[in-house]
């Protein structure tokens, strides 16, 4: 039988073209993000199993939701990628509460909850893997973006450990760490217009997800994307944060 992988945020970008990528490979899915009718329309034309669950995950409950509706299947999960998660742009002080809270509830609550759900049972079978979604904002605090910065930061740091925790299990967590991409991110976070999105090259979703997936499968703790990526993660992880600080600052106005 075919491997089962579940993926968050599978509506659009860099979750639709994992889970693309993903079943590219033949794996079986299961596709969630709030917006149906594109779940639907991406499953129809994927070259194996696929099933849609609808689901918001910022909301609470929403995790053990999801749970239940995959055992209705019953089938275990093999692979969970934890993609699903938005960004809010503005000064913190000046911005309502709600979108700030959203996204720690959808960037880190929501996939703490559903990696502490699937990742007993991957360890129990001695197979099978994690994937989460960081970003390589998770380097360096971000200044007019700081709770979504901060959120990824949390994401790297919990799937490192995690990876450790889960060494010699056979099971094995990846954090993929990309840089800004072509998707609807930029827009709906309001980020597109900040000179960081505008004045750097952007990656394809597909490309983040070819190299993303890749990088999973070969069991890599972290994974960035685009060798310009790479060498700015190096600056923002040890550069320091007095002369850091305001770069971004200045990139993200």
């Amino acid at each position: 039988m075919a491997q089962l992988a579940l993926v968050t945020g599978a509506s659009s970008g860099i979750g639709e073209a994992l889970a693309q990528r993903i079943a590219a490979d033949g794996v079986d899915l299961i596709l969630v993000a709030r917006r149906e009718d594109r779940l639907r329309a991406l499953a129809a034309d994927l070259p194996v199993e696929a099933h849609v669950v609808p689901l918001d995950l910022t909301e609470r409950g929403a995790p053990e939701a999801l749970m239940a509706e995959v055992a209705r299947y019953g089938r275990p999960i093999d692979i969970l990628v934890n993609n699903a998660g938005f960004g809010h742009a503005g000064a913190f002080a000046k911005q309502p509460l709600e979108p700030e809270l959203g996204m720690v509830d959808l960037n880190i609550r929501a996939l703490v909850e559903l990696t502490h759900r699937v990742l007993p049972l991957l360890i129990e079978r001695g197979h099978g893997g994690i994937l989460n979604v960081a970003s390589t904002a998770a380097f360096v605090p971000g200044p007019f973006v700081s709770v979504y910065y901060a959120s990824k930061a949390f994401v790297l740091s919990l799937s490192e450990g995690l990876s450790e925790e889960v060494r010699g299990t056979g099971v094995t967590v990846t954090a993929l760490c990309p840089g800004p991409t072509t998707s609807e991110f930029g827009a709906v976070s309001g980020m597109e217009h900040s000179r960081l999105f505008k004045g750097v090259k952007r990656m394809s979703s597909p490309q983040v997800a070819d190299i993303g997936w890749a990088g999973f499968k070969a069991g890599r703790r972290v994974v960035i994307p685009g060798w310009q990526n790479r060498m700015s993660s190096v600056v923002t992880k040890h550069g320091p944060h007095r002369l850091l600080l305001p770069v971004i600052r200045y990139l993200q106005s």
